[in-house]
């Protein structure tokens, strides 16, 4: 066997290779706290059955993770399934008898820079949307935004952002749905709401940490949902710029993406514990939730994180600075990275598939929402 992950949002260490049999390790993110993101790719011959032994998988940043959990594999970048996946407690094994000689393997359907690259080019050309760039990472990658629709002093601002965990590939995924869907100009569910609203979108806020194969942290290490409050632009660039254009729009509306190791479940996390939590806050979030459980099955209400209790909201993250800050509506969608426990799929789990037809309900979902915030519910 050979194996590497000298590429693109790459990731994984080879200890030792013994005929079918390697042993591996996950690297590390900047700053050596986070880890648990890997993609390889393994050259064998076909219809040998080969074992993968990830020996560091307990000491990952969430090994309750592994539990139930299936990595995927993929012979030509496009589709992905799972493959036999255990985990003893130490380390995290992957057997697999390949039909092909080249195979990759990874924690979740990759969706690296080369691909976001395409997408913002499919976006740009569409001439239904405004490129902005927002500034650089460490580095020098473009923070790219992408605005639809035109600004009007009565529209409501949108923000969507996605991937401040660069890991969590799923989140770019559903953005490509929820994109293609947001500019298709035979669907009037965009057109409704662009006469309403404003959205400013950002597709991958962690390019740096996409690119190097991080799970968690930019290129200096640092968490970004965790600096929203006091962003340092020397080492957080990428939340400093985002909130910096945020405050230029303004924001009534905020759905931050990202994955969950440990749940398999899809849901939304939010504000409870902010200093001014309004009672009419919650009760948007309540209908948006509501609405995209009737629209998707994939989505549900009953599993999630506990709320903070009063007062003790992190202002760090994201949706609670936003909800406090501008007073939005403000929500974080969690997608997970083993199957859903709600409509389970075997063959493929939670998908890149699943991921985009979860984007475009979204669209759906916040009609209510801005209905009631512009009065017209």
């Amino acid at each position: 066997m050979w194996i590497t992950s000298a590429f693109d949002s790459g990731n994984i260490l080879v200890d030792r290779i013994e005929g079918d049999t390697a042993d591996l390790r996950i690297r590390a993110d900047a700053g050596d706290t986070f880890f648990q993101w890997f993609h390889f790719s393994c050259a064998g011959q076909p219809g040998h059955a080969r074992t993968l032994r990830i020996t560091n998988a307990h000491e990952s940043s969430f090994p309750k993770g592994w539990d139930g959990y299936q990595a995927v594999a993929s012979y030509d970048l496009q589709n992905w399934f799972r493959v036999p996946t255990a985990f003893d407690g130490t380390t995290l094994t992957i057997t697999h008898t390949p039909d092909a000689p080249l195979v990759t393997y990874a924690y979740f359907a990759p969706y690296p820079m080369a691909r976001h690259r395409e997408l913002i080019a499919r976006c740009t050309t569409t001439g239904r949307v405004d490129y902005e760039v927002l500034g650089e990472t460490i580095d020098g990658q473009p923070m790219e935004m992408l605005q639809v629709g035109t600004w009007h002093a009565e529209k409501l601002p949108i923000w969507v952002i996605g991937r401040q965990h660069p890991g969590e590939s799923m989140a770019e995924w559903w953005m490509e749905g929820f994109l293609e869907r947001l500019l298709d100009t035979d669907d009037p569910a965009p057109a409704y709401l662009l006469d309403r609203c404003v959205f400013y979108v950002v597709p991958n806020m962690n390019p740096d940490g996409t690119r190097r194969g991080h799970l968690r942290t930019n290129a200096a290490g640092v968490n970004l949902n965790r600096v929203w409050q006091n962003p340092d632009p020397e080492t957080s660039p990428e939340v400093y710029h985002v909130r910096r254009r945020m405050h230029q729009s303004s924001c009534g509306v905020l759905l931050d993406v990202h994955g969950e190791e440990a749940l398999a479940h899809n849901f939304i996390a939010g504000f409870e514990g902010i200093p001014n939590l309004r009672a009419e806050q919650l009760q948007m979030v309540e209908l948006f939730k509501q609405r995209l459980r009737e629209l998707n099955p994939d989505f549900q209400t009953s599993q999630g994180y506990p709320p903070a209790k009063p007062g003790q909201a992190n202002l760090g993250v994201a949706t609670p600075f936003m909800a406090e800050t501008f007073g939005a509506v403000a929500m974080t969608l969690e997608m997970p990275f083993k199957d859903s426990a709600d409509s389970p799929h075997p063959s493929e789990g939670w998908s890149p598939a699943r991921s985009r037809m979860l984007g475009r309900s979204c669209l759906n979902a916040l009609r209510p929402v801005v209905d009631r915030m512009r009065g017209e519910y």
